[in-house]
């Protein structure tokens, strides 16, 4: 098996797997990939990458494989429903080079739901109490189907209350890091106008993420300067350096 990238053992980083032929056709909206980022956020993990791939096996398969090895951890969301495009379990064993058999817990937690809500259980059905040999299982408090977690590859459903109810029962297995905090300064003036001064910023800087993100507010035009790092006096010297830069430059500060 592929271990997480020992190099990153400072700062933990993490992938999202969006997964489904329906994100990419627009038919659905994803919000799973900004409530797993706030998450990170919180938990002192840098997401460093987002994919959406389609329901095609060697695709999958070949993602799980490069981020898993990239990455401290990856969280994939869809396919493991009972229908016939319900494909990320069967790629991920493929992608360890394990079985997956029907696990028993698995199966005992669904027929269990099943007979508290009078369903009838079938083959389909089923299919979602397959695991790939060696994986452990994760709790879904919403609708029982259990995800499971294969080394540092996190399996969530894509259904996003499910998801979050998913993440939020193995955010206490994940190890964090210094946790990322942000300022934000709001001005008048345009991205063209600061970003010299903002280039020399980031390279006194190098350790912090200085950004700059335009919007418009009324009539005024409105630009946050934005700057994101585990050092909050460094964050905060770096305050005053853009309060100092903007009215240099003419602007006010919101």
């Amino acid at each position: 098996m592929n271990k997480p990238n020992d190099s990153l053992t400072s700062t933990p980083t993490a992938a999202v797997l969006l997964i489904g032929n329906e994100l990419l056709s627009g038919r659905t909206q994803d919000t799973n990939l900004a409530y797993v980022a706030n998450c990170m956020v919180d938990k002192g993990i840098q997401l460093l990458e987002a994919r959406v791939i389609p329901d095609v096996p060697e695709v999958i398969v070949s993602s799980i494989n490069e981020l898993r090895a990239r990455h401290t951890y990856v969280f994939t969301t869809g396919g493991i429903g009972p229908t016939h495009d319900d494909i990320t379990a069967d790629c991920v064993a493929t992608a360890f080079g394990v079985s997956l058999p029907i696990h028993p817990q698995a199966k005992s937690i669904l027929l269990a739901y099943f007979k508290s809500r009078d369903i009838e259980p079938n083959e389909d059905r089923l299919r979602m109490a397959r695991i790939p040999q060696g994986a452990t299982l994760i709790e879904n408090a919403v609708s029982a189907a259990p995800g499971f977690r294969m080394d540092n590859v996190f399996v969530f459903a894509g259904v996003p209350r499910i998801m979050q109810a998913m993440l939020g029962s193995v955010l206490d297995q994940l190890t964090g890091g210094p946790v990322v905090r942000s300022i934000t300064v709001p001005c008048n003036l345009a991205e063209g106008t600061v970003a010299a001064k903002l280039r020399a910023l980031q390279a006194r800087y190098p350790d912090t993420d200085i950004g700059s993100y335009p919007g418009k507010q009324v009539d005024a035009y409105r630009l946050s300067l934005v700057a994101r790092g585990t050092d909050q006096p460094e964050l905060e010297k770096i305050r005053s350096e853009l309060e100092h830069v903007i009215v240099e430059l003419g602007g006010t500060v919101g």
